[in-house]
């Protein structure tokens, strides 16, 4: 049996917490031409009543049965590196669906939705020695830290299935012999990984 309970608060400030909003906007437009259940309807008018956020939370309830199909939308991008968008869109796109055993959709047709935004990227350098001249410092090894606000969306319940609001992931790469693009590549691949474990953890 699912267990549904209302966000009490409204989504941060910003253009991600505007983007859920106006999706849920749609959705709920979308829907209204074929009715509610008593269920969902009262679940709508505690959430207007609340002042939260007019959609439900299933928690450890595993993926329902009507979803078949999922749409992935291309994550927002907060950051100054704009290939990312795209980067991140093509490998979720090629491995998501798959991995969770569903087909790919639309997002105006699609059982799920998978949306997100793309907090942060930066590099460090964790791993170092110093160098042969004096006050010199040789990088050995870096890493390529991704950030993302990310969740999975049951279009026709409304409910958000999972989500993770910093989910953080780093890629390695060796200074001396690779490029950034191997540790952007790694994290990226990790990336789809945890949305993939996230998502099934929940099923």
């Amino acid at each position: 049996m699912w267990t549904r309970f209302h966000r009490t608060s409204g989504t941060p400030g910003g253009r991600s917490g505007m983007t859920r909003r106006t999706r849920m906007s749609d959705l709920r437009a979308g829907r209204r031409g074929t009715g509610f259940s008593l269920a969902v309807a009262g679940l709508l008018a505690v959430g207007i009543a609340t002042g939260g956020c007019n959609y439900s939370f299933i928690a450890g309830a595993g993926l329902p049965d009507h979803i078949r199909t999922i749409a992935v939308l291309p994550f927002e991008n907060e950051t100054g590196r704009f290939e990312l968008t795209q980067e991140i869109h093509d490998a979720l796109v090629r491995q998501l669906p798959r991995a969770l055993g569903l087909n790919p959709a639309g997002e105006e047709t699609a059982d799920a939705v998978l949306s997100g935004t793309i907090l942060n990227y930066q590099l460090t350098a964790p791993l170092y020695r110093r160098g042969q001249q004096e006050e010199s410092v040789e990088v050995l090894q870096r890493e390529v830290v991704l950030q993302v606000q990310v969740e999975i969306l049951d279009r026709e319940e409304y409910t958000i299935l999972w989500d993770d609001s910093r989910l953080r992931v780093v890629g390695q790469y060796l200074d001396a012999s690779e490029t950034e693009d191997v540790g952007r590549t790694e994290a990226i691949k990790l990336l789809v990984q945890e949305i993939v474990d996230g998502a099934q953890s929940n099923w």
